[in-house]
């Protein structure tokens, strides 16, 4: 039996930076993203359910050519991990052989974990004929550790967890993709791997004295982001996801040892967005952990957008993105 899917990445408004327990992926705050299109984890599973002695699951990465390698370690041992839960919680045996790989830059912010492991559980889901409706892959993507995984395997525009309060629910798509066309423009301004990682982001997350100040007003923030999806109201939605965005850089700073993500093409970026704005483009910046900066806009304003960005020295390379409907199958056997 094999499977190849992928799962998009997304791009989270209001974020999730700090877990209460980090293993399982449970939050301190619900999120809100919403889902790509482009960016993609494209995974390849070949499930052999008969139990072999010796024989473990067997990981490759496809580089930037798309040539498959064995897996770093790091990489591998993670996914084996996942592999091992899903196979004690739902009393299968034998092993695996996956290839996978993304059409971005990987470890640089852009969720490429959220991409690769919504793939990896959607797969398993499609070839152990699992159920798949939103609250069960969310679930499943979950218990990779890797939280934004949760939010990837669903379309559109999506919020984790569903209910807010349910810290371990699964995630649930608020708004559909043809709800609103909001187009993602990633200016590149680091596509090497960043040098902390998401998971010690988390960590450290708490440590920050800014960190309870910021839970305090978020549900607020949220609701009004909501509010703004809800109207197509991207004047009301700018200010509280660059808001957001300026929060969750500022706790990475603050945390104890700080982490600085930024790099000063990032600011290059945020000003000339903050100047686009004020001519009357449509846009707004956000980032993830890492120094590549999301400009969010209509889809009225995005060719304005993406000369603006190749104008500046700082950006490598731009990706062009938009909402998108979650992952797909790509072809079986």
């Amino acid at each position: 039996m094999k499977v190849t899917v992928s799962a998009p990445a997304n791009i989270a408004f209001l974020k999730y930076w700090g877990a209460r327990d980090l293993s399982l992926a449970i939050p301190e705050n619900a999120s809100l993203s919403m889902t790509l299109e482009k960016a993609r984890a494209t995974t390849s599973l070949s499930w052999h359910p008969a139990q072999t002695n010796g024989v473990s699951d067997h990981i490759l990465l496809r580089d930037a050519q798309g040539t498959p390698a064995p897996a770093p370690p790091p990489f591998a041992a993670r996914m084996v991990e996942h592999l091992r839960r899903m196979k004690q919680a739902f009393g299968r045996t034998g092993h695996f052989e996956i290839t996978t790989g993304n059409n971005f830059p990987t470890g640089a912010g852009l969720a490429s974990s959220a991409a690769g492991f919504a793939a990896l559980a959607f797969g398993v889901a499609k070839l152990w004929d699992l159920p798949q409706d939103p609250q069960s892959l969310s679930v499943l993507a979950r218990d990779s550790g890797s939280g934004s995984a949760t939010r990837s395997v669903l379309g559109g525009y999506v919020r984790w967890p569903d209910p807010p309060k349910e810290s371990a629910a699964g995630a649930r798509s608020i708004f559909p993709a043809e709800h609103w066309e909001l187009h993602d423009v990633i200016a590149l301004v680091e596509t090497g791997e960043k040098s902390v990682s998401s998971l010690e982001g988390h960590r450290r997350a708490t440590t920050s004295l800014h960190f309870p100040a910021r839970q305090e007003h978020l549900d607020a923030r949220r609701e009004g982001m909501e509010r703004a999806l809800l109207e197509r109201d991207f004047s009301a939605l700018a200010p509280l996801i660059e808001e957001e965005a300026i929060e969750l850089h500022l706790i990475a700073m603050s945390s104890r040892p700080p982490i600085f993500y930024w790099n000063p093409g990032t600011l290059e970026v945020i000003h000339r967005v903050r100047a686009l704005r004020a001519e009357g483009v449509s846009a707004a910046f956000t980032m993830d952990a890492g120094a590549n900066v999301h400009v969010i806009c209509e889809s009225s304003s995005k060719r304005d957008v993406v000369s603006a960005l190749q104008g500046l020295a700082s950006v490598s390379g731009i990706f062009e993105d938009h909402v998108g409907t979650g992952p797909r199958v790509e072809a079986t056997e």
